[in-house]
């Protein structure tokens, strides 16, 4: 396997050398020779990772935390060439500064593409502004995608099967293109490599008043936040929001920080409900293993509306109605038991008084009315009042499902 690679990165190289090692080029020369040349059809997994472990003739290796793990199979000190393995891992949404392609060597990805708009400056290491979804798609075994270093691609990863294997050649840096900012849609870009050590050592202590069950612990973030800065106010809101949401304080100090900082606030509190949101889905994944099981959980995080979720959903089973798969794959997910029904972290309203045996059939049939468009009520929804309808919308709503029923 190392020949293989070692006649990649000369490929690479060679031709790169003939372009002046124009950084523009790179990514197209990078692509070009791993579809010319694909990982897929080429390496055999089984074999790299034996080699790998017995063979102590291998490229230098990074300290980098990246992949499930990250291996260095050909290293230049213009470029090199890493296997990334993925467990269960989702990227965060990001930036580059390198560039390069990327390959999916084994395995499958929703890929989706962003762009910043209306960018403000807060800081150098925290911006403002707004992180929309241009596109997104699944990334199939054998797909090469090029890497556009710094903010023209901005993109994030939810791998499917485990593990599922990538193979990046990339340069070793792009001047000028950072910070390698991460993004928290709607609103926020934030350099994750900035280290404050005051404000990490800080958060250590809220958590030692909240482990220690302290009272002090809301009073003392609101004074925090009405006399922190921008940056820091939002990395101890971000720190404290769970516990200060169970303390039934966060709305106090929500409201602090946004008199403190104006209309610059204003984007503070959906971005933070959108970072619960896809934590939540991203803590799911660590215990479902299925892949298609995965896919849908990969579209319930990436997809902001049921019409492109439904579309995505036919891309991958053409032969079958797409309400039919993503309901199938309710069903599936369903923990039915005694007290009622749970489709992931939507429960049947304990508001309603249905009892628990009629309890899956209703929450289904609701979440089918939904998926289709939720305009006539069927018939196996008459013995729900308005209300009651109203009360099982609200459930799948504030759920990870909640696309489910977005225009």
């Amino acid at each position: 396997m190392k020949a293989y690679f070692k006649d990649l990165g000369r490929t690479v190289l060679q031709r790169w050398k003939d372009n002046n090692f124009s950084l523009e080029k790179f990514p197209e020369i990078a692509q070009t020779a791993l579809d010319a040349n694909p990982p897929a059809q080429h390496v055999d997994l089984a074999a790299f990772m034996r080699e790998f472990l017995l063979d102590d003739e291998q490229p230098f290796q990074t300290q980098s935390g990246f992949g499930q793990p990250e291996i260095v199979a050909y290293d230049h000190p213009r470029f090199y060439i890493q296997l990334l393995f993925w467990m269960d891992g989702t990227t965060d949404i990001h930036q580059h500064e390198f560039s390069g392609a990327f390959h999916v060597m084994s395995g499958s990805s929703i890929h989706a593409h962003y762009e910043f708009e209306k960018q403000q400056a807060i800081t150098p290491h925290l911006h403002l502004g707004d992180v929309r979804m241009k596109k997104i798609e699944l990334l199939e075994t054998g797909r090469t995608v090029p890497i556009i270093s710094g903010s023209r691609c901005i993109h994030s990863l939810f791998h499917l099967e485990t593990p599922s294997v990538t193979v990046v050649v990339r340069t070793q840096n792009d001047p000028g293109t950072g910070p390698q900012f991460n993004y928290l849609p709607p609103h926020i870009a934030l350099d994750p490599h900035f280290s404050d050590l005051l404000t990490m050592r800080r958060k250590q202590l809220l958590d030692v008043l909240e482990q220690t069950e302290d009272p002090s612990y809301a009073e003392l973030v609101l004074e925090m936040i009405t006399s922190l800065d921008f940056e820091r106010g939002f990395y101890i809101l971000q720190h404290s929001m769970g516990h200060l949401s169970d303390l039934g304080e966060w709305e106090t100090v929500l409201t602090a920080f946004q008199k403190k900082h104006g209309q610059a606030a204003s984007g503070i509190s959906p971005t933070l409900a959108e970072c619960v949101h896809r934590d939540r889905i991203k803590n799911m994944r660590s215990h479902i293993a299925d892949p298609e099981h995965r896919f849908f959980l990969a579209l319930l995080m990436n997809v902001s509306n049921r019409k492109d979720l439904l579309a995505l959903v036919t891309q991958k089973h053409p032969d079958a109605p797409a309400a039919e798969t993503v309901m199938r794959w309710a069903e599936e997910l369903a923990d039915i038991s005694e007290e009622g029904i749970s489709i992931l972290d939507a429960s049947f309203p304990e508001t309603l008084d249905i009892p628990a045996e009629d309890q899956p059939e209703l929450f289904l049939a609701a979440l089918r009315h939904f998926l289709l468009g939720g305009k006539k009520v069927p018939a196996a929804l008459k013995s729900l009042a308005p209300d009651g309808l109203q009360d099982v919308r609200d459930s799948f709503a504030t759920s990870s499902l909640r696309v489910l029923h977005a225009g």
